[in-house]
């Protein structure tokens, strides 16, 4: 049975970005749609929606540091 996944919207606007220098720089920052929190990096890597915003900040900082 296919899944369908609904439309991505674009995010509704940084909190801020945080710089990670080294080898593999990556610049993480979190947006708020709605109610929910989402932490996103310029790698491409996304974090889930999180009603958290400490939670998708401890999400970025997990990828940053893995």
């Amino acid at each position: 049975m296919p899944h369908s996944l609904p439309m991505e919207r674009p995010p509704a606007g940084p909190t801020g970005p945080v710089e990670h220098t080294g080898p593999t720089a990556h610049t993480t920052t979190t947006a708020e749609r709605g109610s929910f929190c989402t932490a996103s990096c310029s790698c491409g890597w996304r974090g889930p929606a999180r009603r958290s915003r400490d939670l998708a900040r401890r999400d970025a900082d997990r990828h940053t540091s893995a």
